[in-house]
């Protein structure tokens, strides 16, 4: 038996953690390098669609997923009066390419933490930069220097990994409108997902296993724009106008549960990888959330990544593999996203008028067609 081969994942997020489970359930030993003091998830719900569903599916973690998990019943975009632009066939939209789950971010953190226990995992490390060393990658943190076979940089969209091995790669960019996330427990099941647009800002409602309510909005701001009276104040004076139950919801809900973040995006880059060191998730390419991809997108990454290793001869070849594979396919849903996020974001009465006649034209098997390209993956074996 030769010696057994050696990984460092920056990051300990949901995709840091794929990476660790996909990794080490293939005989690697794993070390995760995490900034933060302890590994938690902050955030509210997620959407796992189909895709990412099935990559849980091959980390081993599928099945704990569904039984925390909820799938949406109704979904859709409507108007901010309450009218249907559109809607979603669910039961269609699962028969044709699998379930779309609601989860709390830090329910599927937990699963992988679980899940990645074969690792060694280390927090309160901040790295500081990344080297190669011959048939090796070294990894200069705060504590000291370790030295690996392959190094995986998942440690976001203002990735230290990237800021490395890639001097040049653009920097992230702003997408020109910012969100706000919360949770609300509203006493009854909201048995109705989706979202609501209107002229610049859009309301999304998610029901969580729990009875909660996962509420995200949106709005063009400048960047680093702030309520002077509250993040909640704001969400109450935009959406106060809006169908139910938007404002009810609103009205339950907590100052401290508000979360404001400005979106932005990463630039696509020429390579994901350099030597021996490969980027994954965000810090490989952060995207708007407009199509709910992003966790997506690093699951299916981290899954490929250790498959393609199992599969080449070399950690190089798997990797230039890995490159050719997944760049392709990660930029076009962040397009696919980028695209949806400025229709979404319309402000222009024309504009908006035209978006929501084209909206209620459209046959909801034309929607399920145009999802295949994100939806109909699989893992590599």
């Amino acid at each position: 038996m030769g010696e057994q081969r050696t990984a460092i994942v920056v990051g300990g997020g949901i995709g840091g953690l794929a990476a660790a489970v996909a990794l080490s359930g293939r005989g690697w030993r794993v070390e995760i390098l995490e900034r933060a003091p302890e590994f938690r998830e902050v955030g509210a719900g997620l959407s796992v669609w189909s895709n990412g569903v099935r990559a849980l599916a091959a980390l081993g973690v599928g099945e704990q997923v569904r039984t925390r998990a909820m799938s949406e019943t109704q979904a859709g975009i409507r108007d901010s009066s309450g009218k249907w632009l559109s809607r979603t066939d669910t039961e269609e939209m699962t028969r044709r390419y699998g379930p779309l789950v609601m989860i709390h971010r830090a329910d599927l953190l937990a699963l992988l933490h679980e899940a990645a226990s074969g690792a060694a995992l280390r927090t309160g490390v901040t790295v500081r930069g990344v080297r190669a060393a011959g048939r090796h990658v070294e990894v200069a943190h705060d504590t000291g220097v370790a030295r690996a076979d392959l190094v995986v940089g998942a440690d976001g969209i203002r990735s230290a990994v990237r800021r490395s091995l890639w001097p040049q790669a653009p920097e992230p960019r702003y997408a020109g409108y910012t969100a706000w996330r919360l949770l609300v427990d509203p006493g009854a099941r909201l048995r109705a997902g989706g979202e609501s647009w209107g002229r610049g800002e859009r309301m999304g409602l998610a029901p969580l296993p729990d009875g909660r309510i996962y509420m995200f909005g949106v709005a063009g701001t400048p960047a680093g724009e702030r309520s002077p009276d509250g993040e909640l104040a704001e969400l109450r004076r935009r959406f106060a106008g809006w169908h139910d139950p938007i404002p009810a919801l609103l009205d339950q809900a907590d100052e401290d549960a508000v979360m404001r973040n400005d979106l932005y995006e990463l630039p696509p880059l020429k390579t994901f990888v350099s030597g021996r060191t490969a980027l994954l998730g965000d810090a490989a390419h952060a995207m708007t959330p407009d199509l709910g991809q992003g966790a997506c997108q690093a699951l299916e990454d981290a899954v490929t990544l250790a498959a393609l290793l199992d599969r080449h001869p070399t950690v190089e070849a798997a990797l230039d593999a890995y490159d050719r594979e997944r760049r392709p396919r990660s930029q076009m849903i962040a397009r696919r996203s980028r695209r949806v996020g400025a229709v979404a974001q319309w402000s222009r009465r024309p504009a908006v008028a035209l978006r929501n006649r084209v909206m209620g034209l459209t046959p909801p098997s034309a929607m399920l067609r145009s999802l295949a390209p994100v939806l109909d993956w699989r893992p590599t074996s």
